[in-house]
């Protein structure tokens, strides 16, 4: 269920269903980084600072609150912009009706994002499930605005599957081939964002269940599994730093073909060492020890936790290349603390442009 055996069929679909062109092949020499960036210590350059806007959701959704903190996309965003943030990953598209009297439309976010001197460099968008005319179309539409936006990047803030079994993640790879090729063709890198169990560890062998569905694993983890059979051209990866961790955390064996109980810890780092250039964004999330909960760590601002983002981003390879967007799920502090994702967001930035190697 790879490229090699499906592209031309792909191909027959995509044209007779979308009449999408071909893929753009982007060669590894248009992915090298500046100079400008290579050279001067800074592990995250200054035009590399971004911001997933998940983690200011509270401020983009209200109305005026009376509270003095900035509301909506222009007021947002300028205040971004003010921190020092140069690069935006959208979340969705939409904000209180009160501010304009209806709904802001992507060209006006486009130009709010010009006034400002930001580049849109992804969203958690949605990729279709299922490939048909109908998700074809409206994958289409999710292209329309990520190019009205000027993005280079457009993903998904889930797994291309949430199930644990070969023949699911097999049938993920074809599909998400079908999108990335529909985003290569528009000079748009697809990619898929992932938590911590993505890097749990495939069921694709062993004794069949009921069902036929394997109930052992040869040790390979989902995501590595998908990496190592989508096309790299087509299908790329925004690695969560933070659920990356608490998968090292949380998955540390398994159980082989004859049964026997196996240990293997995971290395974020190592995945992305291997083929930096498929990583060309991540999520900074920053996280505390606490191994009284479920997930090892606690989330808090970039600088205030224990994973070593100094270490991780001087050592992963491509310097200059990778685009960090800080997110905090639990930024946002209610009516009680209306500016504390704002706040976070200063914070986190600061600690992103300290950092040197």
């Amino acid at each position: 269920m790879n490229d090699t055996s499906h592209g031309m069929s792909r191909r027959r679909m995509l044209g007779t269903i979308a009449g999408a062109a071909g893929a753009v092949a982007v060669g590894a020499a248009g992915l090298a980084p500046s100079a400008a960036f290579a050279g001067n210590g800074l592990l995250v350059p200054t035009g590399k600072r971004g911001i997933i806007l998940y983690s200011v959701r509270d401020r983009i959704g209200a109305a005026d609150d009376g509270s003095g903190v900035p509301f909506g996309f222009e007021r947002v965003l300028g205040r971004l912009a003010e921190i020092g943030y140069q690069e935006v990953e959208f979340a969705g598209y939409t904000q209180h009706t009160s501010i304009l009297g209806r709904q802001i439309t992507p060209q006006e976010i486009r130009k709010i994002l010009d006034d400002n001197g930001l580049r849109a460099n992804g969203s958690h968008a949605s990729v279709p499930g299922t490939v048909t005319p109908t998700t074809i179309a409206q994958f289409e539409q999710t292209l329309d605005t990520a190019e009205i936006l000027g993005m280079t990047h457009i993903g998904t803030g889930s797994d291309p599957t949430g199930s644990n079994y070969k023949a699911d993640w097999d049938a993920a790879v074809d599909r998400w081939n079908t999108f990335g090729e529909m985003a290569a063709a528009r000079g748009l890198k697809l990619y898929t964002h992932n938590h911590d169990a993505a890097y749990n560890f495939l069921l694709d062998s062993g004794p069949l269940d009921a069902q036929g569905r394997p109930t052992r694993s040869s040790g390979v983890r989902k995501l590595e599994y998908f990496i190592a059979r989508t096309n790299p051209e087509w299908v790329w990866f925004e690695m969560d730093i933070y659920w990356a961790h608490v998968a090292r955390y949380r998955f540390r064996s398994y159980t082989d073909p004859d049964g026997v109980t196996q240990t293997s810890i995971f290395d974020p780092l190592a995945v992305v060492a291997a083929q930096p250039i498929r990583f060309p964004l991540f999520h900074a999330k920053d996280g505390k020890i606490n191994t009284s909960t479920t997930n090892g760590y606690d989330m808090v601002p970039l600088g205030q936790g224990d994973i070593d983002y100094g270490n991780f981003f001087a050592n992963m390879g491509a310097k200059g290349y990778h685009n960090p967007m800080w997110e905090q799920d639990t930024a946002p502090g209610g009516s009680a603390d209306p500016g504390r994702s704002l706040r976070y967001a200063e914070i986190s930035y600061q600690h992103m442009a300290s950092l040197r190697g």
